[in-house]
């Protein structure tokens, strides 16, 4: 298996825990967006290559993972949820920091990055609400929560102050090993 991508992609961290939770063999390619833009349709990372095999989500990605591994990827319908939650906050967050850095739009100029800024934090909010883990290990989508956080933070898009329960699940994230080794790095 080869997995393209930067270390700094939340989506590409979350397929390299993956492989180190699930010790598959696996080779690391970073790729820049021209070298995406030539392996993917969708000019993004992560592109996971597995013999004849394909894929160009993290989704894809992550569930191909843990079907060679042997293991469960999303197990019910609320933890599908939460994923697909943060997803969309994850979308939305990449949309405010890539127009703000490379066209200088902010959301006080765009309906759209307005609406984009406020489902960021009515999603952040629905989030803080939810039962979270108190113990190790985190489930696929509490993991993919503390990815977006972390990246969030790492890129200063917002702070956790009025978001304690994201905060106690990002620093319970913080104590796995695996977490640490795979953090965005300047």
């Amino acid at each position: 298996m080869e997995l393209y991508g930067s270390y700094t992609s939340p989506f590409v961290r979350h397929c390299r825990i993956a492989l180190l939770q699930t010790e598959l063999e696996c080779q690391f390619i970073e790729t820049d967006a021209a070298q995406s833009a030539l392996l993917s349709p969708t000019k993004k990372v992560p592109i996971l290559i597995d013999c004849d095999l394909k894929l160009t989500d993290s989704t894809s990605i992550l569930t191909h993972i843990y079907e060679v591994a042997g293991e469960e990827f999303l197990t019910d319908v609320e933890e599908v949820e939460l994923y697909n939650m943060t997803n969309t906050l994850l979308d939305s967050s990449v949309n405010l920091l890539m127009l703000a850095k490379f066209d200088n739009i902010t959301p006080e100029q765009s309906v759209y990055l307005t609406r984009q800024k406020q489902r960021i934090e009515t999603g952040l909010e629905a989030i803080n609400n939810k039962i979270i883990s108190q113990s190790l290990p985190l489930s696929n989508a509490e993991m993919r929560v503390a990815i977006f956080i972390d990246w969030a933070l790492f890129r200063d898009l917002f702070s956790l102050t009025d978001y304690p329960y994201i905060q106690k699940l990002l620093d319970l994230a913080n104590t796995d090993p695996i977490f640490n080794a795979t953090a965005p790095q300047d």
